[in-house]
């Protein structure tokens, strides 16, 4: 060859490139996606069947609802209620309270997605809260009443159904856990009203926790734009199969920005099953008050990771009590599944089965620990907690308190709670002051706070609590960890607090 190397022909060179091509685009059509699939014709030959399955549903309602919510905040946030100046931009009654006789209903427009031939409809449980009436309009624009099977307010999932003497087209359920970060997906929905609209992006984040009110913690994002309206409609992946239903946004300016959130079809799924056959959703209850872990507080409580769901409370007569789990237990697996989270346990406990024993695993003084525990029916409205006591009203000085650490504190006693109106069953030290300088300070601590335990130990006294801090300051512990009943936020918590500085 003569040292030199030889070049094929340029048009060798572009015949290869395209077999190649060709050859991969074959074999990931094969395995991915519809055999009909042009990408020539953009998403079109995915959506086209897909769109008559997706459906229009309007409301007259009691009161107003946010289809396309925000994520709950402050007020100020960017998280707040959306798309108040957008109400004038629209037609008539779309947003108006006063639209109808009594000046107190209004009509509000949300999605669905037709997920059988027998005209089940899922949706979002908020698109048709207090719903007086539902109407549902199908792609080729025929409309009618539908009725209610049944809600879940908790997974924000909803089924309707409606009677058509037409066949439906429907859309079938895809596996949401195999959802890959850059996978294309596809939302459909109402946005605004304006009737069926497609938006595409990819998959931008799984698992993702925004402190949502309900038990939903791994909601799959998205930058496919989600706007209002688009709230119940159906995220498609590309072989056309649902996903999710898109649910929420977050942005500051009441717009898309591309942070949009679906529910994954793993939730939705035995959620829709469950109402089809019962009409509601059955979950069991363990009847506790929990938390998740800090790595500051996993560490204080000695874990060997923040995973898990701290117990803060105990309810009397609940399965939780008779299992004898124990305030300050850390669930870390039920039912033979791993907890690293409270809205985890809640999920696993909801889809567990109910006057059955199934195996608990908490970790209680330093060691791990199985429980057997058989879960109850939970109850709308049930409050199987004692009452927990009101928050102080004033700042005084009593004779018995005692300065710890930059925080006055004194032992919880009758004279005190009739002074601030906290209840008997309260017991402990409460912070009467706290320097702004103090490590108390800096981790949330405030006057009012009631110290009910302190590593594991219940607290009967000032002294008591000294000697807890000498001790783990002696053992070179870095914090402590506390009980806490919150004065500002009216219920328990555990906190840490920093030995170290």
């Amino acid at each position: 060859m003569s040292g030199k190397l030889r070049t094929l022909p340029l048009r060798s060179i572009f015949t290869v490139i395209l077999f190649a091509l060709l050859a991969i685009n074959t074999a990931y059509a094969a395995e991915e996606l519809p055999t009909k699939t042009n990408f020539f014709n953009g998403f079109s030959d995915i959506v086209e069947p897909l769109m008559p399955a997706v459906v229009n549903i309007s409301t007259v309602q009691k009161k107003k609802s946010s289809q396309g919510r925000m994520l709950p905040n402050k007020e100020g946030s960017p998280f707040e209620e959306l798309f108040p100046f957008f109400e004038k931009s629209f037609p008539p009654g779309m947003f108006d309270e006063d639209a109808f006789d009594n000046g107190r209903k209004l009509v509000s427009l949300g999605s669905g997605f037709i997920i059988n031939k027998e005209g089940y409809i899922a949706t979002n449980y908020h698109v048709i809260a207090d719903a007086e009436e539902i109407t549902v309009k199908l792609h080729n624009g025929t409309s009618m009443k539908a009725k209610l099977i049944g809600g879940d307010k908790e997974t924000d999932i909803a089924l309707l159904k409606i009677k058509s003497k037409k066949p439906l087209t429907f859309a079938k359920f895809g596996d949401s856990d195999s959802a890959k970060v850059g996978e294309w997906v596809i939302a459909v929905g109402n946005p605004f009203g304006l009737g069926n609209t497609v938006t595409v992006g990819v998959v931008s984040a799984n698992g993702r926790d925004i402190s949502s009110e309900g038990v939903v913690d791994n909601f799959i994002q998205t930058d496919a734009a989600i706007n209002r309206g688009n709230s119940g409609g159906p995220m498609f992946n590309i072989r056309g199969e649902v996903i999710g239903i898109n649910t929420q946004i977050l942005s500051p300016s009441g717009v898309n920005i591309g942070i949009g959130f679906a529910t994954p079809a793993s939730i939705i799924e035995p959620v829709i099953k469950q109402i089809k056959t019962t009409g509601k959703v059955v979950s069991g209850h363990l009847g506790i008050v929990m938390q998740s872990l800090s790595e500051d507080l996993a560490e204080s409580m000695e874990m060997p990771n923040n995973h898990g769901a701290a117990v803060l409370e105990v309810g009397k007569n609940t399965p939780a009590e008779r299992a004898g789990i124990l305030v300050g237990d850390i669930i870390t697996s039920f039912n033979n599944k791993s907890v690293k989270s409270t809205k985890e346990l809640q999920r696993i406990v909801r889809n567990s089965s109910i006057g059955k024993e199934l195996s608990m695993v908490v970790f209680r003084n330093k060691k791990s620990k199985t429980l057997t525990v058989t879960l109850a029916e939970s109850l709308k409205g049930e409050n199987f907690l004692d009452k927990l006591g009101d928050t102080f009203k004033n700042f005084s000085k009593f004779s018995s308190y005692k300065e710890v650490l930059g925080a006055t504190a004194s032992k919880l006693d009758d004279d005190l709670r009739n002074k601030f109106g906290i209840e008997s069953s309260i017991n402990g030290i409460v912070l009467l002051q706290v320097d702004k300088k103090s490590p108390w300070y800096s981790q949330g601590f405030i006057a009012g706070d009631v110290l009910l335990l302190a590593n594991g130990e219940a607290l009967t006294s000032v002294d008591q609590l000294e000697q807890i801090i000498s001790d783990s300051k002696e053992r070179s512990k870095k914090s402590i960890y506390f009980l806490v009943q919150k004065k500002s936020l009216n219920r328990r918590q555990f906190m840490s607090l920093s030995l170290e500085g």
